[in-house]
């Protein structure tokens, strides 16, 4: 035992990977052709995890801000690629769209979690900022990704729409405002969904690591609290921005629609 947490040795960690043996019997045994997907998968999230464990455990005990910086630097790239590469079609300057949503909610979001709520010092203290940056980056993705798709799907759909808006006198603002308003709707849904069914379905990542590590449950329950309303705003800020930027690049100056991008 050391501080509450019953530490995982390497054979008993052997035994948990046999959970990849069942998986890869299950496909084989319904035909279902994942044997080498599941495989790869389970050595990558093996490989990648111990990267970064290695890393951050580097980090930490350096704890310096630059070395911090340069970890978000890098989740926030990452983030970026995931979420523009889950679109359907290609969106001109979609990384830098992308790049700037992330980034103003995790810095946002970030920001005042650190120095207005758990009031973090210093401020750049890897222990909270890494891993709550990570939430944050990781749900603004999805959702930035969910807005990208929805607005995509809905402007090949109601293209003629936009345009009879267009044609009446709307901005072009005003005319995709309907599809930008189905979009975020579309991205906020699992994170509203999470909302409602936290703690009864499930007991969240987060609360379930501190419990596990020893810390009073209710303690657990506050910060979970604030992850959850964090993460909220967080995918919010991140999808809305880039709806924002988005439509812009389907429209032309003279605010008309760019259908060869549909």
């Amino acid at each position: 035992m050391s501080g509450g947490v019953i530490e995982l040795s390497l054979w008993q960690l052997g035994l948990a990977l046999l959970f990849v043996a069942v998986l890869v019997a299950l496909s084989l045994r319904q035909a279902l052709g994942l044997e080498r997907d599941l495989l790869v998968g389970a050595v990558r999230t093996v490989a990648q995890l111990y990267g970064v464990g290695f890393v951050l455990a580097a980090v930490f005990a350096a704890a310096h801000w630059y070395a911090v910086a340069l970890i978000l630097v890098g989740m926030t790239a990452v983030a970026t690629y995931a979420a523009v590469g889950r679109l359907k079609t290609p969106l001109p300057r979609a990384h830098g769209i992308a790049a700037v949503a992330l980034t103003l909610s995790t810095v946002l979001t970030l920001g005042y979690v650190i120095g207005v709520v758990v009031q973090v010092h210093p401020w750049y203290s890897p222990q909270y900022v890494i891993p709550l940056a990570g939430m944050i980056l990781g749900n603004a993705m999805s959702s930035v990704a969910l807005a990208g798709d929805r607005l995509q799907s809905d402007l090949r759909l109601r293209a003629g729409e936009v345009e009879t808006r267009l044609v009446l006198g709307f901005s072009g603002a005003q005319a995709v405002q309907p599809l930008v308003r189905a979009a975020l709707r579309a991205a906020l849904t699992p994170t509203l969904n999470g909302m409602m069914t936290v703690g009864l379905v499930q007991l969240p990542g987060m609360m379930t690591g501190q419990i596990l590590a020893g810390t009073s449950p209710l303690v657990a329950v506050r910060y979970q609290i604030m992850v959850v309303l964090m993460l909220a705003v967080a995918t919010a800020i991140g999808a809305w921005i880039f709806l924002r930027l988005a439509v812009g690049q389907y429209l032309t100056p003279a605010q008309q629609l760019r259908r060869e991008l549909l």
